[in-house]
């Protein structure tokens, strides 16, 4: 499979490397320097892009990979809700190809797998309350993280007295705490901390007077999310549409 690059930070590299060991080829490498190569004979000769930039990026070099006829396999945060309505269209209704999640780890999907059915059983255990902790890299913009967001919405559509998501504390580089301890007990409180090179903890309890229920994702490095990426890689090239992690994974 032809691949092509969008962001080639730490996390391109990686996928880069895992690629070449499947098999496939990088016809292309786009960063921040090189925009003009979306026009290139390389890029448009791609089966499919990867892509892992920013929020501020992601949903303009979705439109630059369509223009080219190009599927594209994303891991980036934050469009969605400015953009993702578009994109769901240009998916559905225009036959454009995106694979988009949060984290692409295998791990993470099976710890997706868990907390679905978790937060199904809580829903009966009125005594519970559930808020959960998110930490990463002092590099990351957004705050919480795309895939705290998923796994939240997750368990407010299980969830019967949650009725969505807020932002709890924010724990910056710095040391320095912004935010509010309590919120409404209605939704659910996400915390998030920004330390060191952290690759990723998801921590979600389950806290009661009589006891608590924890369970934790605590990625080792970022490898586990670019060989995820390109297995999405390999997904995508024989399939279409809007398509995500649960398309990829049955659990």
């Amino acid at each position: 499979m032809k691949i092509a690059l969008i962001g080639y930070g730490k996390m391109g590299r990686m996928i880069e490397e895992i690629a070449i060991s499947r098999g496939h080829e990088i016809v292309s490498k786009i960063d921040i320097d090189n925009q003009c190569d979306f026009d290139s004979e390389a890029f448009a000769s791609a089966d499919v892009a990867i892509e892992f930039t920013s929020p501020q990026a992601a949903y303009g070099n979705y439109l630059r990979c369509f223009e080219k006829g190009v599927k594209v396999v994303s891991g980036s945060t934050g469009w969605m809700k400015e953009h993702g309505d578009e994109v769901r269209r240009l998916c559905q209704e225009e036959g454009q190809t995106l694979f988009w999640a949060s984290n692409f780890s295998v791990g993470m999907a099976i710890f997706q797998a868990v907390n679905r059915y978790l937060a199904k059983v809580m829903n009966d255990f009125t005594q519970y309350d559930v808020r959960m902790e998110e930490t990463h890299h002092v590099h990351k913009l957004d705050a919480p993280s795309g895939t705290a967001i998923t796994l939240a919405e997750e368990i407010t559509a299980a969830i019967e007295r949650k009725t969505g998501w807020t932002r709890g504390l924010l724990t910056a580089p710095d040391g320095s705490v912004s935010g509010e301890k309590e919120v409404d007990p209605s939704l659910l409180a996400i915390d998030s901390i920004r330390r060191d090179e952290v690759p990723g903890i998801h921590t979600i309890c389950y806290d009661s007077i009589a006891d608590s229920i924890t369970i934790t994702h605590d990625a080792h490095s970022r490898q586990g999310f670019a060989l995820g990426a390109v297995l999405a890689a390999e997904y995508t090239q024989h399939h279409h549409g809007l398509l995500t992690t649960s398309d990829l994974f049955h659990f």
